[in-house]
């Protein structure tokens, strides 16, 4: 009996976490930068990390939300095969981390908010990226975010995956949209490493609970943006209104939150994820 294709759909109703994986990678899905061109007026980019480079696939610099001053971070996938090949369908390297916290510290300094639009499927694991520290880059950010002395917002709008979303998610208020994904993993590579078939990646969709129900049950994000029926695709000038009301509700509830209210409650939200208790029977 020959083996099913990788590309093969199993039988029956296909689960929506795949589903929603589907929705979140499609073609013409808008991309972090056309929400800012969107949403934003006056947006002048940063370039640079001060110490290597420019990345491509991370683009940083100072907006306006509704006449505030605020900074905001976003990835860069690229449409064509080209742009897609420059930058590296979204995964940045650590020059982007390290131009995201040159943005963040900006915001800190001049007292502007940080809102950052992710769509990331993983950090860049090529070796140049390894040897020019993309660990180091993810952790520093990590670490600072959570002590960043401004209201912060991240906002998952396609692909979420492991550290390289995170690296820009530690944040006040962490929404997701609707047919969005996160997940510690993308499911190809959790198929290839739990079943050595990446064929499986169906099952390992379900198995993760990617979807923004999932997710936000478990609390890793706050809010859910919702989307145009069908996906953000099909209508991105009201996917993008759906996400400037959202942007717009929490940063005006954080903005009027004293600043040391503020980061103890970040603090307590990020030490409480992933708690899980157990009871031994006849206890």
């Amino acid at each position: 009996m020959s083996e099913q294709p990788d590309n093969q759909q199993p039988a029956g109703p296909v689960p929506a976490a795949w589903q929603k994986t589907e929705l979140a990678r499609h073609g013409e899905r808008p991309y972090p930068m056309d929400f800012i061109s969107r949403i934003f007026t006056d947006f002048s980019e940063i370039h640079g990390d001060r110490a290597f480079g420019d990345d491509p696939a991370m683009s940083c610099g100072m907006a306006r939300f509704e006449g505030d001053e605020v900074m905001v971070i976003a990835n860069r996938k690229g449409r064509s095969t080209k742009e897609k090949v420059q930058r590296r369908f979204g995964m940045p390297d650590p020059e982007g981390y390290r131009k995201a916290l040159r943005c963040m510290k900006l915001g800190e300094k001049f007292g502007r908010p940080v809102i950052a639009l992710i769509d990331i499927p993983a950090a860049n694991p090529g070796l140049g990226a390894e040897e020019r520290g993309q660990a180091e880059a993810i952790a520093r950010n990590l670490r600072e975010m959570s002590v960043l002395r401004v209201p912060t917002i991240a906002a998952i709008t396609g692909e979420g995956g492991s550290g390289g979303a995170l690296g820009l998610a530690v944040a006040d208020r962490v929404l997701m949209s609707e047919n969005a994904i996160y997940s510690v993993i993308p499911p190809e590579g959790c198929a290839a490493i739990m079943w050595r078939d990446a064929g499986k990646r169906i099952d390992a969709a379900v198995a993760l609970k990617p979807t923004a129900e999932d997710v936000k049950a478990l609390g890793c994000v706050d809010d859910i943006v919702p989307e145009p029926e069908g996906g953000a695709h099909t209508d991105p000038a009201a996917a993008a209104e759906m996400l400037k009301e959202k942007l717009r509700q929490h940063l005006t509830e954080l903005k009027a939150m004293p600043l040391e209210e503020l980061l103890r409650r970040r603090y307590d939200k990020f030490r409480n994820l992933g708690q899980f208790y157990t009871t031994v029977a006849g206890s």
